[in-house]
């Protein structure tokens, strides 16, 4: 069946191109957050444990915000270890690191996303697709905002 929302088919596949791309750094980013959650030590054990359990659930819903919009675009959102890994820009962490190092890692990639997001907003906009650009308007002004906090924890 056609979709017709005011967006052209051509269009909407770049703008869903992109936010699978969003996608992908989004989900590797809940992964990598979640992990440094179970596996922080140190002095800053208790703040950051609870911290990056708030930024793993709210990356929860947000990944899944980014697919159902890529789906209501009429595209298939990736659902992979595979295809996120050849979409992202986040980079896995496999190695266990130092507190610090972790909240500088998610510093880098909470800036990354915002900047991934900050992209596909430029397709959007040019599209006249508010639907997507309020999407990704928020998604930039979250990760802004927790790298942010992330970075004063490392003053």
């Amino acid at each position: 069946m056609d979709i017709d929302i005011g967006i052209s088919e051509e269009k909407r596949e770049a703008i869903a191109s992109g936010l699978c791309r969003l996608l992908a750094d989004e989900y590797t980013l809940y992964l990598k957050t979640h992990n440094f959650h179970w596996n922080v030590t140190g002095p800053m054990f208790t703040t950051l444990h609870q911290m990056f359990e708030e930024h793993y659930t709210e990356a929860a819903t947000a990944v899944d915000e980014v697919a159902e919009r890529i789906r209501t675009l009429g595209e298939r959102a990736p659902g992979s270890y595979q295809e996120f890994s050849a979409l992202a820009t986040v980079k896995e962490e496999t190695q266990q690191v130092e507190a610090t190092e972790m909240v500088r890692q998610l510093v880098k990639d909470h800036e990354t996303v915002a900047k991934v997001a900050r992209e596909v907003f430029k397709v959007a906009d040019e599209a006249a697709d508010e639907s997507s650009a309020d999407l990704l308007t928020q998604r930039m002004q979250l990760h802004e905002k927790t790298a942010w906090m992330l970075r004063s924890l490392l003053d």
